[in-house]
């Protein structure tokens, strides 16, 4: 491995044509180039779409009502009904490995008229009842003062987090928002914290900011909701899909409501884990079509590297009879030709490497200088250690197929014959 001779003479069966050498090995830098960023494209979506997922627990269900589609013991088909407090505490007693159960209230929604007012400024927004644990399913950061607690859901405390949105449009510059008070539909709530999303699955980012969240029971007793749940969150434990717990909990309400239990329009829902399941399913084919593309066109270079290696070994057929005649055994030739090979699939392999690792570093940087880089889809494109051996081990196999057929190819002719070859 270390004797100087055989690197010169490696060197020299090289740069003999240096120009056909160049153009060969290219086929091998393409392919791992067009491997690395494909890969990289990949990884860069999904940390896109985690970043824009925002640590929002994948393990989960929402769940609201909607009208019955059957009759069902003399009750008619088109009924509604609500989800009420009793319901939360069914579900959290007789269904086992569920880690959170959030009931939700809402005011507001789309294009709403103005629910919220400070002084003489108005503003429509997005008005929650939540319980604590909603930000352990749905993240955001407190940026100044706290969230929702238990001793605001036992007292229905007129408490309210806001989020930066609200405070743009609702606040002066320079005014303080913690103990300042925002009236929601006639009612006064204390601000107590202030939020930023962290989390924007097909949503608005800006809009996602624009948020209002107050107690849960406040919010029943403040609007006259009664025991009415508007929907709710609910989160499995990590080694029980929701979607293997979710037909229990359907059960277990249609019976609650008398509500056919082949009524499948009844209850909606929305399966967080199945949905993610599928984009995980989606990176998957992703790398897998990056593999395939990345490895036919490094198999073209290999076909390459074969054929310049075929004709190497014509070019030095006269020497290989030669050092055959001096007592060289067949492995010696295989090896020095086999060496040559990897050698060249190795070289231009590297070469292919290090310009895509150039390529997506001043890619990361025009990332991060973008204006509004947050909303970009990519983020952070790379490739981690285990690609690169990867590529490094396909390299050297690469190598050595490049350089088994003419290395075959050489041993098979006989000294006499390959010392009388012109």
């Amino acid at each position: 491995m270390f004797n100087r001779d055989k690197w010169n003479e490696i060197i020299e069966a090289l740069s003999a044509n240096p120009f056909r050498t160049l153009i060969t090995a290219f086929g091998v830098f393409w392919g791992i180039f067009i491997l690395v960023i494909l890969l990289s494209a990949s990884q860069g979506l999904q940390n896109g779409i985690k970043r824009q997922m925002g640590g929002l627990s994948t393990n989960t269900m929402f769940m609201w009502t909607s009208a019955t589609s059957k009759p069902y013991k003399g009750l008619p088909q088109g009924r509604n009904y609500n989800f009420k407090n009793s319901d939360i505490d069914a579900i959290k007693r007789e269904i086992n490995g569920l880690l959170y159960v959030s009931p939700r209230n809402q005011l507001g929604g789309f294009r709403g008229s103005n629910n919220v007012v400070r002084g003489t400024k108005t503003g429509a927004y997005n008005v929650y009842g939540d319980y604590p644990e909603f930000i352990q399913q749905q993240p955001m950061d407190i940026l100044r003062g706290r969230f929702i607690n238990h001793g605001d859901i036992e007292n229905k405390r007129k408490i309210a987090i806001i989020g930066e949105g609200v405070i743009r449009e609702l606040y002066g510059p320079g005014e303080e928002v913690l103990g300042s008070y925002i009236k929601v539909q006639g009612v006064n709530f204390l601000v107590v914290g202030v939020y930023k999303s962290i989390s924007n699955m097909g949503g608005d980012a800006e809009e996602s900011q624009k948020q209002v969240f107050i107690p849960f029971t406040t919010f029943q007793q403040a609007f006259n909701y009664g025991d009415i749940v508007g929907w709710m969150t609910i989160t499995a434990e990590d080694d029980k899909p929701i979607t293997d717990l979710k037909e229990d909990i359907f059960k277990l309400l249609k019976n609650r409501h008398t509500i056919d239990p082949t009524d499948d329009r009844a209850v909606g829902h929305f399966d967080l884990y199945q949905e993610f399941k599928k984009i995980n399913g989606l990176f998957f084919i992703l790398k897998a079509v990056s593999y395939l593309v990345g490895g036919l066109i490094l198999f073209s270079g290999v076909i390459g590297i074969i054929n310049i290696m075929l004709i190497i070994v014509k070019e030095r057929t006269q020497e290989i009879g030669i050092r055959r005649a001096l007592g060289a055994t067949p492995a010696v030739i295989i090896k020095q030709i086999l060496t040559e090979s990897v050698t060249l699939s190795l070289v231009a392999g590297m070469a292919g490497i290090i310009f895509a690792s150039l390529v997506l570093l001043g890619v990361n940087f025009a990332l991060e200088q973008a204006p509004n880089s947050d909303q970009i889809p990519i983020v952070n494109p790379s490739v981690n250690l285990g690609v690169v051996v990867i590529a490094l081990l396909i390299l050297v196999f690469a190598g050595l197929l490049a350089g088994l057929i003419p290395a075959i190819t050489a041993i098979r002719v006989k000294p006499i014959d390959a010392l009388r070859t012109e």
